[in-house]
């Protein structure tokens, strides 16, 4: 590609024989990287998109021009996404994440008019973030998804009313409806056609979230909203998600068959995008991104292409072992990208 950039640009020098953007600005040439790109020499699977950058016909995975394709490709996300989109209702649910991010992933690992599934769906952030697509992204995907827990999806729609109500005060256009199902993944995974799925993103529900919080004089347990490995149920229901397990190697299994099911809705070009944090749980290291990517590795037919890893900087820091021991504060989730495997 660099080879073809080369043949494909032309530089707009100054007397001194540099890059002279006044001039380039004048005569509106197209810049990419300090270069003006000559449109007329593109080749034919090539199009100039005005300020994207050049973008490759060719292109299988995503809409994303070369110049966003690279830093699309960087393994680490240092975003704080703002807490934004109903922020405050969404909370409800301890495991939500931002739609802009996930608007950003499904913005790399999809085209327009693709559909994406979430069998996770929890409040829709997947969903939500289909629909900024439209405005904010490469265009609109179709979104289904997938919830157990019918408090959720009464939240997923209470939060598209109220934002679509502040986006029309504010004179924007309203976010697209998706799907949201009420019911079990393994029962409503039945209804989607093979091959009919181009990216599937999701954040497994996953139990032990307590978290040993350690001061100087004190230890106090602090219980998440989400449940725990042990299966233990609170106020009368499991945990948030609506499922229940025992053992970590149990729930490992569990979603190894689950993602099994699942791949066979995604098409042989599509990706599954898993949303999985570590955990630091009595004393020792959970490396749960490892052994969820090993457990669905080894029973779907699903390939382990990437770990991205979202950085989040607005994470709150706790004091967690001092004086005494190393205890990590999270402030990262896994997001792990499998290819269905022969592709």
């Amino acid at each position: 590609m660099d080879d073809d950039r080369h043949r494909q640009s032309r530089l707009v020098t100054d007397d001194d024989g540099g890059f002279d953007a006044e001039r380039a600005h004048e005569e509106s040439l197209p810049i990419e990287d300090g270069e003006v790109i000559d449109t007329d020499e593109l080749a034919d699977h090539q199009r100039y998109v005005e300020d994207r950058g050049i973008y490759d016909e060719r292109n299988r995975v995503n809409d994303l021009t070369g110049r966003e394709w690279k830093y699309a490709t960087k393994s680490v996300i240092d975003e704080g996404y703002p807490p934004d989109v109903q922020h405050d209702l969404r909370s409800e649910h301890g495991g939500q994440k931002p739609p802009r991010l996930c608007a950003d992933l499904i913005g790399r690992f999809s085209k327009a008019g693709d559909t994406v599934l979430d069998p996770f769906a929890g409040v829709g952030g997947t969903l939500l973030g289909a629909s900024f697509c439209e405005h904010e992204g490469t265009g609109l995907r179709e979104a289904i998804g997938f919830e157990r827990n019918e408090r959720w999806v009464e939240l997923y729609r209470e939060v598209l009313e109220r934002e679509n109500e502040e986006r029309r005060a504010r004179g924007e256009p309203p976010l697209a409806e998706q799907e949201l199902r009420y019911g079990d993944c393994a029962d409503l995974i039945e209804a989607i056609d093979d091959d009919s799925v181009d990216l599937l993103l999701t954040d497994v529900p996953y139990w032990h979230m307590d978290e040993l919080e350690q001061t100087r004089n004190e230890h106090e347990t602090r219980e998440s909203k989400l449940g725990s490995f042990d299966g233990t149920e609170r106020d009368g229901d499991t945990d948030a998600n609506g499922d229940g397990s025992g053992t970590k190697a149990e729930w490992l299994e569990d979603m190894a068959t689950k993602f099994d099911r699942f791949a066979d809705a995604v098409t042989p070009e599509g990706h599954v995008v898993v949303f999985i944090g570590d955990m630091y749980r009595e004393q020792s290291y959970e490396f749960l991104s490892a052994d969820l990517a090993r457990a669905i590795e080894s029973t779907a037919p699903l390939t382990l292409a990437a770990n991205l890893v979202w950085y989040d900087p607005t994470k709150d820091l706790h004091v967690y072992g001092y004086p005494f021991s190393f205890v990590p504060s999270m402030v990262h989730q896994n997001v792990l990208v499998f290819r269905v495997e022969g592709e």
